[in-house]
């Protein structure tokens, strides 16, 4: 009977053992963007960014060109003006606690991000809705304000994620959704840990879980996974002069993905200097961008741009040359009333891998034009709370995103997140007008226009967009697709 039980405990501990080294666990590295401030609410302006993509779905997704396709709506259809648009239900859908899926989750979803008393940046995307409604349990009706021909774009939105219709009344819901994997413990500037959702409408995870670790500085990401305590760097990758640590090394893979994620330095429009478009002006045009894409991001790092956000993968993106013109610069300088050049303080922080030579490579050429630009290194984890849109020049980060949701979510007059405090009624008449124009052309000619204002007297530098770096362990397989693409259902861990 000894034997029996030794025997009995022997192999009850080989299970046990077997079951947690058979487990796959993707270890994921996250910015701490605010500080403990991050919250799980989609909608929230401190949104931590991670779990959000993991835990809900959207509508509707980008599918490998970026184009709409169904999530957890099957289809779509609108009527002749697109002013009414009708979105069918995947059926059979179920929430983290069990509950199905059905059109009321999804109004309730659009209303919270509609509603006016809510702190609630996206909803300058959907700000075109007039109502929604459910025609039955898993069919929604969008009437709009105006006509818009891509309306399904905007639904993409990484943010509009649907959530069970409750949420506001039972605080506990906030972290149930219907995607691939579930919370088990939120520790957000330790380690937060999800498990897969082996009831995914799209099949069990081939992971069994996620676990997401606080790492706030650039540098302290990179030595994490050398010292593989970490299985991957997304989101801003590796910068090309990381790249070698691991291009060269057997226990390591990367993919580089082109992307119309950029990096910027925003001079806020109504802060002096910056209030005259010809200083702003000024301040773009001393950069030489192909120097600054080659030293900052490698010789392979990215795709100039002429500080249009949208990227050349977009139907709608503006192409127009800028060189770099130091002369020009001057000459509008003195103009505006400096010509013996001004000072600005430029603030950024170590958060991103890019900021520090971004701004350093700045200061260099705008000199030649006898800008003297004096840069503030400030803490990495306090830095979105601290210095983003309060100090009147900054570094900033944006995702690739549509032409539509771009224009209007980062430089409409109303927008809660125009970091660069743009205010232009004619270019928020132009986005209108774009969105009212069914026909293709004359809709591209609109958004080219407006890009143009930006381009004349905007008060961001964009100069240029990224080809990610994406590091992981040899063992890890995560679909080639920028980070709003990924379906995490289907990343390996082997």
């Amino acid at each position: 009977m000894v034997l029996k039980r030794l025997i009995y405990k022997c192999l009850l501990v080989t299970c046990l053992f077997s079951s947690f080294a058979d487990a796959t666990t993707l270890r994921t590295p996250h910015q701490l963007e605010w500080r403990g401030q991050e919250s799980l609410d989609p909608i929230s302006s401190t949104r931590f960014y991670y779990p959000v993509q993991m835990l809900y779905n959207r509508l509707v997704r980008q599918d490998e060109s970026g184009a709409p396709s169904p999530e957890l709506a099957t289809k779509w259809t609108s009527n002749k003006t697109a002013t009414e648009w009708v979105f069918d239900l995947r059926e059979n859908v179920k929430f983290h606690n069990g509950k199905e899926l059905t059109s009321a989750d999804v109004v309730a979803t659009i209303n919270r991000i509609l509603d006016p008393q809510r702190d609630a940046p996206v909803r300058a995307v959907l700000s075109i809705i007039q109502e929604v409604t459910a025609l039955n349990d898993y069919s929604v009706q969008f009437k709009l304000k105006k006509a818009h021909s891509d309306f399904p774009i905007l639904l993409m939105d990484y943010r509009i994620k649907i959530l069970p219709k409750n949420v506001d009344q039972d605080k506990s819901l906030v972290g149930i959704g219907t995607g691939p994997f579930k919370l088990e413990n939120l520790n957000v500037e330790g380690t937060t840990n999800l498990i897969a959702n082996s009831e995914y409408w799209e099949g069990k995870p081939k992971l069994d879980g996620i676990d997401l670790i606080a790492i706030a500085d650039d540098s302290a990401r990179v030595q994490a996974l050398l010292a593989r305590q970490i299985d991957w760097i997304g989101w801003s990758g590796v910068t090309s002069q990381q790249l070698p640590l691991f291009q060269y090394n057997s226990m390591f893979k990367v993919d580089s993905i082109s992307t119309g994620d950029w990096r910027g330095i925003i001079f806020k429009n109504d802060v002096e200097p910056f209030t005259d478009p010809r200083v702003r002006k000024a301040l773009r045009i001393v950069t030489d961008r192909e120097e600054m894409a080659r030293l900052v991001l490698g010789e392979d790092g990215g795709a100039t741009t002429c500080d249009t956000p949208v990227w050349k993968g977009d139907q709608y993106r503006m192409n127009l040359e800028c060189k770099q013109d130091i002369e020009g610069a001057k000459k509008l300088l003195a103009e505006a009333g400096f010509p013996d050049g001004l000072d600005i303080d430029l603030y950024t922080s170590n958060t991103d891998t890019y900021f520090r030579p971004l701004v350093e490579i700045y200061q260099r050429q705008a000199a030649k034009a006898n800008i003297r630009v004096h840069i503030k290194m400030t803490p990495s984890d306090s830095y979105w709370n601290d210095v983003w849109m309060k100090k009147p020049a900054f570094t900033a980060l944006w995702g690739q995103r549509p032409t539509d949701q771009v224009l209007n979510e980062v430089y409409r007059s109303t927008a809660q997140w125009n970091e660069s405090a743009w205010n232009n009624p004619d270019f928020d008449q132009l986005l209108d007008e774009a969105r009212l124009t069914l026909d293709f052309d004359p809709r591209k000619k609109l958004y080219i226009d407006a890009q143009k204002m930006l381009w004349e007297e905007g008060g961001t530098l964009i100069p240029f967009h990224l080809r990610n770096h994406r590091v992981m362990m040899k063992n890890v397989t995560i679909p080639a697709v920028d980070d709003f693409s990924i379906r995490w259902n289907l990343v390996t861990k082997e």
